[in-house]
């Protein structure tokens, strides 16, 4: 399945993507287009704020290299 924006409709992330952590929320490895998301910066090297790539809807974080393989970012 496609995981989309609940305020846009946006396409977002794929459901072969997704993968278990130990978070109340989906995890996924990458999104399902370049453009699916914008990010900001929050914490350098370590975070990033997550929004709709269409409508700038909040998502979340981006947090680098944190799984589930070495190097990897878990949005």
């Amino acid at each position: 399945g496609v995981y989309t924006c609940a305020k846009c409709g946006h396409e977002l992330f794929s459901s072969r993507a997704k993968y278990e952590h130990s978070s109340p929320w989906p995890a996924f490895t990458e999104t399902i287009h370049q453009d699916s998301v914008a990010k900001r910066e929050e914490r350098p090297g370590a975070l990033k704020v997550v929004s709709c790539g269409k409508c700038g809807n909040g998502l979340g974080h981006e947090f680098l290299n944190d799984r589930p393989k070495r190097g990897q970012s878990r949005f």
